[in-house]
């Protein structure tokens, strides 16, 4: 059974998410109020977190920044009004996984939170059948989702470390934006490669000693980015 947390003002969406909720099997926690919304999410272990853009006492994506500062990897679906642009890049940037705009259809919403969950299921898997990955000073375990460099810990958000597992468990291997947005971000997010641009920079300000000489992760000009096979990995 999964276990999800909807953190939703308006009580009737609430409840409608909850009884969907519940014919996937997943036991449902409600919360109606920003602050208590956080207080939970950081207290408890969740399978998914459903999340409204706009609430009292604290907005959604302060929350969702404040799970991810925690290193909490659970995935997040941010529900809001708000349909610019804008508002969608910035749920990604900030850790959201997913985004749904209102009104949306309950089918939707249902194949959303189902992608989810895939997605998880498959990370885990991946996560299960691959050791460590060593390339020169960068240390990437797997397993406990750490990464080091020199033996210092870099703290990564949990699309940045997924982005970095990617490109390092198949090195030389050129990626385009879109297929990294389509298997990080999920199919729905086509049309926001920008979005995929501005992680792999932050990525490497995080990683590489001389941004203008990157050593791990490398461009392919006109294509997207790949993984240096300039030394041996090992893993």
């Amino acid at each position: 059974m999964k276990n999800v947390l909807v953190i939703e003002d308006d009580k009737s969406i609430a409840d409608l998410i909850e009884i969907h909720l519940k014919d996937m099997n997943c036991a449902v926690t409600k919360c109606y109020d920003g602050e208590d919304g956080l207080s939970k999410a950081l207290k408890e272990n969740y399978d998914l977190i459903v999340l409204d853009l706009m609430l009292p006492n604290l907005g959604g994506l302060e929350i969702c920044k404040e799970i991810r500062k925690e290193d909490d990897y659970t995935p997040i679906l941010m529900l809001t009004s708000k349909s610019e642009e804008i508002d969608k890049v910035i749920g990604l940037e900030v850790g959201a996984d997913d985004y749904l705009t209102k009104p949306f259809s309950i089918r939707e919403f249902i194949a959303r939170v189902k992608a989810i969950f895939r997605r998880v299921e498959a990370i885990q898997k991946d996560t299960d059948d691959t050791g460590d990955i060593i390339f020169g000073d960068l240390v990437i375990e797997v397993e406990k989702r750490k990464v080091l460099l020199s033996g210092e810990r870099i703290e990564l958000t949990p699309k940045e470390f997924e982005l970095l597992h990617l490109l390092a468990s198949h090195p030389g291997r050129t990626y385009t934006r879109e297929q990294l947005l389509n298997m990080i971000w999920g199919y729905q997010y086509s049309g926001y490669e920008h979005t995929v641009n501005s992680h792999i920079n932050r990525l490497r300000s995080k990683i590489e000693k001389d941004l203008s000489k990157p050593h791990y992760i490398l461009t392919s000009w006109g294509v997207g980015y790949r993984f240096s096979e300039g030394e041996e990995v090992t893993s």
